[in-house]
C-alpha cells in the first residue's frame, strides 16, 4: 500500500545560476553553474515524500528519450514506485530551464512535452487503488488532462475511499477557474499558492480566497504564503489560521519549495497528524528545500526534520511537534 500517489507533472530541470542578466541576441554570457535535476510538481513531491520515509508512487508521462530515462532513474533511486509512469513515443519529456537570480528567486522557460499529451486514459488505476492519498500536482500544466480528465480521476479516487489533494501551478494561458472548476467538488485538500489562489478566486486575502473555494465544494483549504508560511482553514465554518515559517534561514534556491511543502503536509496527513501539525511539518520541509540548489536536494528524513523543528521552534499557538 502506498501512502501517496502523486499524479501529474514530471520535468527535467536545467538549473542555471546566477542569472542577473541575459545575453543579447547572438551573444554569450557565462554563469556560475548549469546543472540537471529532476523536477516537476508530481516528481518533486514523490521524491520528497520518499526521502521523508513515505511510500510514494508516481503517475504521469515522460518521453522515450534521455530526459525521460533520467527522470525515471532518479525516481527509482529514491524508492518511488514508477509502475504508473507512461512513456510517450510521440512527445518528448517535458523540460524547463530554471534561472536563479542573486536573491534565490527563479524564473522558468518551459515546454509541456509529454505532460501536454497525458490523459486520464493513461492513468494506471491499480496505483490509485493501492494508495491512501491521491495528490494531483501541477494542475494547469497538463492541457489534455486538466479539467474533466482530472475530475474523473479525483472522482474515482473519492468513490474508492481515497483522500484527495490538489496543488495548482501558474497558468500562463490565463484559464484559471475555467479549467479547474470541474475538479473542485472532489478535492479534500486544496493547496494553491497565494498568487494562484487570488487569480483562481478573484479575491485578495487568504480567508476571502478560501471562502470562495469552499463555495465550490472543496473540503479544506491550505494556501502557501512563501516566506510567510501558510494559511489553513478546515471548513467554511472554522476560523482560518496563519502558520509562520522559518525566516532566519537564507534561501539559496526556491525551486520546488511549494512541492516540498505539499510533501511535508501530505506526509503528516498519512501519519494521522492534525492539520496544524501537517502545516508545521510542511513549512519545515519547505525550508529545507530552499536551503539547497535543486527541487529535492535539501530534503531530509522525517526524523531529521523533526529534530530541526525542535531545535528551531516557532510559536504556533503553543503547538510543537
Amino acid at each position: 500500500m502506498f501512502d501517496v500517489a502523486c499524479v501529474g507533472v514530471l520535468v527535467a530541470d536545467t538549473v542555471v545560476k546566477t542569472v542577473d542578466r541575459l545575453p543579447g541576441t547572438g551573444k554569450l554570457a557565462v554563469y556560475d553553474n548549469i546543472s540537471l535535476y529532476s523536477g516537476g510538481c508530481a516528481s518533486n513531491a514523490a521524491i520528497d515524500l520518499a526521502k521523508l520515509g513515505a511510500g510514494a508512487a508516481i503517475v504521469g508521462m515522460v518521453g522515450r528519450d534521455g530526459f525521460g530515462g533520467f527522470l525515471k532513474s532518479e525516481l527509482q533511486k529514491y524508492g518511488v514506485d514508477t509502475r504508473g509512469l507512461r512513456e510517450s513515443g510521440e512527445a518528448s519529456t517535458s523540460a524547463s530551464v530554471a534561472m536563479i537570480d542573486g536573491c534565490g528567486e527563479r524564473s522558468f522557460l518551459h515546454s509541456y512535452g509529454a505532460n501536454g499529451v497525458f490523459r486520464e486514459r493513461d492513468v494506471d488505476y491499480s496505483v490509485i487503488d493501492e494508495s491512501r492519498i491521491v495528490f494531483v500536482a501541477g494542475c494547469m500544466l497538463m492541457p489534455s488532462f486538466d479539467g474533466e480528465d482530472c475530475a474523473t480521476v479525483l472522482e474515482y479516487s473519492r468513490e474508492h475511499g481515497k483522500i484527495t489533494a490538489l496543488d495548482t501551478a501558474w497558468d500562463d494561458k490565463g484559464r484559471w477557474m475555467k479549467t479547474l472548476a470541474p475538479c473542485m467538488n472532489y478535492i479534500d485538500y486544496f493547496m494553491p499558492s497565494i498568487n494562484e489562489a487570488q487569480l483562481l478566486s478573484g479575491k485578495e486575502t487568504p480567508r476571502e480566497c478560501a471562502e470562495e473555494f469552499f463555495k465550490m465544494g472543496v473540503g479544506s483549504v491550505v494556501i502557501k504564503l512563501g516566506s510567510d508560511g501558510c494559511y489553513y482553514q478546515k471548513s467554511i465554518s472554522d476560523e482560518g489560521v496563519f502558520v509562520p515559517t522559518y525566516k532566519s534561514f537564507a534561501a539559496v534556491d526556491t525551486t520546488g519549495a511549494g512541492d516540498s511543502f505539499c510533501a511535508g503536509f501530505l506526509f503528516g496527513l498519512s501519519r494521522g497528524m492534525d492539520i496544524l501539525d501537517c502545516c508545521m511539518l510542511g513549512n519545515a520541509v519547505g525550508t529545507h528545500c530552499v536551503m539547497a540548489v535543486g527541487s529535492s536536494t535539501g530534503i531530509r528524513s522525517y526524523e531529521e526534520t523533526v529534530r530541526f523543528m525542535r531545535e528551531n521552534q516557532i510559536d504556533c499557538s503553543g503547538r510543537h511537534i
